[in-house]
């Protein structure tokens, strides 16, 4: 197995290369002269800071300084899990969740597993035979195969799982026949499908992904709804008139047709969640995470669930 490779950033340290900032001058009732500078945390998260800022400028608000705002997104908060650090709970102010990218397992189109239930009863049965493969370990990927194994009963600490730095290098493993199934952001995987070169068994969301012909986890009876998700926050210990002029911020985006273009044109889902309820199911997503990580043999914590507070409804 891979060795792991852990990255973890400063909200107050990573600056965005394009220079991707807004503001905007808010009447009275959101305070004088509000402004705010949208970054991405680190490169991964440049395109979704980009389309944000981009959605924000149409909105009316105007490139410049401000209260910085920070776009980060789930690797960040597993990352700071694995290095026993502080979770953006306690780094950071939640504003608002944005978007984020499904997850699909696949399998070779020559596999024997024909669907899910196949799979996961050789998963159930076999656990250590069942080679499975994704990104780097303790990432979304391997995350996903966690709380797999955790709605089939599965011991995850014997699951055979090989990290990977690339998409890329986890197709050609899964293709060579030395990984039975593999995990990924449902982008990574569309022209292999399309190719028919794999097969889609499950993919993660709550809801069926439009074209693609496959069940979603829950309708495969695995109670699990998740996404790689992104979202915005700001500095840490925000004054509170300016975490809600934020929060309406983030509301304006996110609620924009041209948001709304952004994500179909990435291929993400837009899944905004705002101010005290997304504090509250960020409190939920860190303990799941810091669970699934325990179970998977890479931390030492507490327990917690396997859904965004509802499994049924994609939030």
């Amino acid at each position: 197995m891979r060795r792991r490779r852990f990255f973890a950033w400063g909200l107050g340290l990573a600056a965005c290369a394009t220079g991707c900032g807004t503001e905007r001058f808010a009447g009275s009732a959101a305070g004088p002269r509000a402004r705010f500078s949208i970054n991405p945390q680190g490169r991964r998260w440049t395109r979704v800071g980009q389309a944000f800022a981009g959605a924000a400028r149409a909105a009316g608000y105007e490139t410049g300084g401000g209260t910085r705002i920070t776009v980060t997104g789930l690797p960040a908060l597993a990352a700071a899990e694995l290095n026993n650090g502080q979770t953006l709970l306690d780094t950071a102010t939640p504003l608002s969740r944005l978007s984020g990218e499904v997850e699909v397992v696949v399998v070779p189109a020559t596999s024997p597993f024909k669907d899910f239930e196949d799979f996961g009863a050789h998963l159930l049965a076999r656990p250590g035979q069942t080679r499975l493969a994704g990104g780097p370990e303790g990432e979304p990927d391997h995350l996903l195969f966690g709380l797999i194994a955790r709605g089939l009963g599965v011991d995850t600490r014997q699951l055979a799982y090989t990290g990977y730095l690339s998409s890329q290098e986890a197709v050609t493993e899964l293709l060579s026949g030395k990984a039975a199934a593999a995990a990924g952001p449902l982008a990574d995987w569309r022209a292999s499908i399309k190719a028919g070169r794999v097969r889609a068994l499950a993919v993660s969301s709550a809801r069926r992904v439009p074209g693609l012909d496959a069940p979603t986890l829950l309708e495969s009876g695995v109670r699990v709804d998740f996404a790689d998700w992104s979202a915005a926050f700001g500095p840490e210990n925000m004054p509170d008139e300016i975490r809600e002029t934020a929060v309406r911020m983030c509301e304006d985006v996110t609620g924009s047709a041209d948001w709304e273009a952004a994500c179909r044109s990435e291929g993400w889902i837009s899944i905004p969640l705002g101010g005290d309820d997304f504090k509250l199911w960020l409190g939920s997503e860190v303990e799941r995470t810091r669970a699934v990580l325990r179970d998977l043999g890479l931390v030492d914590t507490t327990k917690a669930t396997t859904c965004w507070g509802s499994c049924g409804n994609g939030h």
